[in-house]
């Protein structure tokens, strides 16, 4: 099926690249519209690792691989949206209609593995020729596997940064939808499933890493840069909280304390609900049958 893909042209791949001067602030990205860098174009959010470490290694986050704004060093980052092409869709329903789920799912497969090819190749490119701040590397392919190269393409959504609602701003920037025919569904997942997104860092230092379980106070903090209630943040952030909202959360409102009960003799079987079962109700009804 690969060879007959290739061959028979069945997939349509693009690709879909854009570079920002940019600068850290805090934990954010500022990306400018210019090199005097007086305009702010977007900025891009990160999260900062809260773990306990033993052996001096700070917390990071993805903004620790872009110049701070105070250094006044000209930083930048690119960005990138590429797909296998949306003809996988129509390719895959072509089998299933034709009740072949097996062909189906395979061309689903290799569609997968068309689009992590291409950002391969296109993370090569920018490093020699379009962003060229590697323009001499020559690595074989199993360097490239154990990603040998300077720089890394981290995504919005895994590890290094969680948050999948950043698509939103990198697709702005982009205008992917447009240059690529790639949509972002209301949940953030990208469509057609064989498309990747993510951003280019060139620092030397950069490499992969996960942040891990955060804290609430870094939620409140993050859903304020981004302009979201801590609710609505604590919903995309699911599966990284540290803590449980429904059951950890302060009250918002603080209820008046409920009226003290009027005291009631425990034997006052009058004051019991009806088929009450206490020892003093059970007793009471022995004696009304003569049992006791």
């Amino acid at each position: 099926m690969l060879r007959q893909i290739v061959e028979e042209r069945w997939f349509n791949p693009k690709a879909i690249i854009g570079f920002w001067p940019a600068n850290a602030v805090g934990d954010d990205l500022r990306l400018y519209t210019g090199e005097s860098r007086s305009e702010t174009l977007a900025t891009l959010h990160g999260l900062r690792q809260q773990l306990l470490r033993k052996d001096g290694r700070p917390n990071l986050c993805i903004a620790d691989f872009v110049a701070p704004g105070e250094t006044g060093l000209s930083d930048y980052v690119g960005a990138f949206v590429v797909t296998a092409g949306i003809e996988e869709v129509r390719i895959a329903e072509r089998f299933e209609r034709a009740n072949d789920d097996y062909r189906s799912i395979l061309v689903k497969a290799l569609a997968d593995r068309f689009a992590e090819a291409l950002a391969e190749r296109m993370h090569e490119r920018v490093r020699k020729e379009f962003w060229a701040y590697a323009p001499d590397e020559n690595f074989s392919g199993q360097d490239l596997l154990r990603e040998e190269y300077r720089g890394i393409r981290p995504a919005p959504g895994y590890p290094a940064q969680p948050d999948h609602t950043e698509k939103g701003t990198l697709f702005r920037l982009l205008d992917a939808e447009n240059a690529s025919g790639v949509k972002l569904t209301e949940s953030f997942a990208m469509w057609p499933g064989s498309s990747v997104s993510g951003l280019y860092f060139s620092n030397a230092e950069s490499f992969y890493f996960g942040v891990g379980k955060i804290e609430r106070d870094q939620v409140e903090d993050y859903a304020a840069r981004k302009g979201m209630t801590v609710a609505e943040m604590e919903r995309w952030l699911a599966p990284v909280l540290n803590y449980i909202p429904s059951q950890d959360k302060p009250s918002q409102e603080k209820m008046p304390p409920p009226a003290p009960a009027a005291a009631v003799p425990a034997n006052d079987v009058a004051s019991h609900p009806p088929g009450c079962t206490c020892a003093v109700h059970l007793a009471w009804r022995k004696k009304a049958v003569g049992a006791g």
